[in-house]
């Protein structure tokens, strides 16, 4: 029975063959990272026009008046903070 307790009996091909397969794990997690992050900014930046739509669907159906609108929708465009706390 042989043991292989110094190197595990890899040779520079087995030692070759785990560093690339730790680059490609590497490689696979940076990926799903970043697809991640990309998919959470998306639905960040894509939330003021669905809520614009929103409004204007509460506007049509006549739940809101025109100065509530108008004072919302305001709201919703305005892209510079404000001094107090929402």
């Amino acid at each position: 029975m042989r043991h292989y307790w110094n190197d595990m009996g890899m040779d520079g091909w087995g030692y070759t063959a785990a560093g690339l397969t730790l680059l490609v794990l590497m490689v696979l997690v940076a990926a799903v990272a970043i697809a991640l992050f990309r998919r959470g900014s998306d639905m960040h930046r894509n939330r003021t026009p669905a809520a614009e739509q929103l409004l204007a669907e509460r506007f049509a159906r006549g739940e809101i008046d025109d100065e509530e609108y108008r004072r919302r929708l305001a709201v919703l465009q305005d892209t510079k903070p404000s001094g107090k706390d929402r």
